[in-house]
């Protein structure tokens, strides 16, 4: 990639402008972090960058100044250098006006990303401070913060991903900038919000970073005021030595390597967001550190999952992904009781490995026992050394050919049936059918 940038940045030297590498890829580069793309600025106006790469440009941004150019497999965002006019929307300038490479550093969000270099030589261009700032790990405005933040209020959810995810502090200026207009962050689309959270959680090596701005700020409340519901929430101290809620739930999502996988990381975060709203303490409890009680905090989590991620517009699988796990993270506690055929099927879930993951944390950050996941952990090895689960022998319309009227006793015959095929009791569709034809009326199982 780096070769190919450097070939587009040559050409448009060679037909008389400058171009210089921008932004992110210029700061990760200094850390020494690898870059996922490189972005060109450059003197070169829209129009031109056509012309110089005919045939393989796509102006998605003309109006802004930027053309896409397709290189070598590769497409980089090639932008003219410019400053912006004012933001009606929150988010995009109302016109731009081409400019200096100095202007168009200052126009930038952060000083860490207003940095420029020279494609050739390496040399980095700093306008803004943005070298000392890197050196000294902060995250500062560049220029006055609210101004940035008014332009694009996405900018004040952007400085906290980026104090975690590189592991930085907030400029104080820029974080009382962030709590003086907090509300501002309602104006952004789910869409936008969902992405920011989701890289928080998944690229930080500590995401409890920025969960902590985003608290102390007063961002979290605006967007999830549900997780900042977990801060201060008490926990029994004989089963959560560690502290209230949000500790617990910092110290999971912590203890897991970035990069995170999504599922899990919102599965972590929200794994006991129900208990803010079950939290109750029985009076008749013989140990006074074991009174708090949180019934029924699983489901009810689960429910309080999914309205939170459709509220975030966030894809429908990772939706049911979350909510299963959240509603099942419990539910290991009773797994040496079940029945083997439940156990399989509870095995069987596409979320298994995710829902041990957290069960796994769970136990290390609290003073809850080992031993259920120790046997989950050995019965799920067994079961992924044998073949997956085997299609039903029995359908709801063989149970209606058989003669059991359709209703609710289909699908409890269908369950308890199947459940006698996993346990072997059943191995053949005649079988089956013989089952169906003794019973009373009763199910399988009573």
């Amino acid at each position: 990639m780096l070769r190919a940038a450097r070939a587009v940045a040559e050409r448009l030297v060679a037909a008389g402008h400058e171009a210089l590498f921008a932004g992110g890829c210029v700061r990760d580069a200094w850390l020494g972090r690898p870059f996922k793309d490189i972005d060109i600025a450059t003197s070169a106006t829209p129009d031109q960058v056509e012309a110089i790469f005919a045939g393989h440009t796509v102006a998605v941004g003309k109006a802004f100044g930027v053309v896409l150019v397709l290189r070598d497999g590769y497409t980089f965002d090639v932008a003219t250098f410019r400053t912006d006019g004012d933001y009606a929307d929150g988010r995009h300038p109302d016109d731009v006006h081409f400019g200096t490479p100095e202007d168009d550093a200052l126009r930038r969000d952060f000083t860490v990303n207003g940095l420029f270099c020279e494609p050739a030589s390496g040399v980095i261009r700093d306008y803004v401070g943005g070298v000392p700032d890197l050196k000294a790990r902060v995250i500062r405005a560049i220029g006055d913060p609210v101004a940035r933040f008014r332009e694009d209020h996405l900018r004040m959810l952007r400085a906290a991903r980026f104090a975690s995810v590189l592991d930085f502090t907030l400029d104080p200026a820029t974080q009382a900038a962030m709590m003086a207009h907090a509300t501002w962050i309602k104006w952004v689309s789910a869409e936008r919000i969902a992405s920011e959270m989701t890289r928080l959680l998944c690229e930080s090596p500590r995401p409890s970073v920025g969960l902590r701005l985003l608290r102390v700020t007063g961002l979290l409340r605006e967007f999830l005021p549900e997780v900042e519901a977990l801060y201060g929430t008490e926990q029994p101290p004989r089963y959560h030595p560690e502290g209230d809620v949000w500790t617990h739930t910092c110290l999971m999502l912590d203890d897991v390597p970035a990069p995170r996988d999504p599922v899990l990381a919102w599965s972590l975060l929200l794994h006991d967001i129900g208990k803010p709203v079950t939290f109750c303490r029985k009076d008749d409890a013989e140990d006074d550190g074991n009174q708090i009680r949180f019934p029924s905090h699983a489901p009810v989590g689960a429910a309080m999952a999914e309205v939170i991620l459709k509220r975030l517009k966030q894809p429908t699988a990772l939706i049911e992904q979350v909510k299963a796990v959240v509603a099942d993270h419990m539910r290991g506690a009773d797994a040496e009781k079940m029945r083997p055929a439940t156990l399989r099927r509870f095995m069987g879930s596409p979320v298994f490995p995710v829902l041990l993951e957290v069960m796994r944390l769970d136990i290390k950050h609290s003073n809850k026992q080992s031993a259920p996941w120790l046997f989950l952990k050995e019965a799920f090895e067994a079961f992924r050394a044998e073949p997956v689960l085997p299609p039903p022998l029995v359908r709801g319309r063989d149970l209606v050919a058989w003669g059991i009227a359709p209703g609710p006793r289909v699908g409890a015959m269908l369950r308890e049936l199947y459940d006698a095929q996993l346990e072997g009791r059943l191995t053949t569709r005649e079988e089956a059918q013989a089952y169906v034809a003794s019973l009373d009326g009763t199910p399988l199982h009573q």
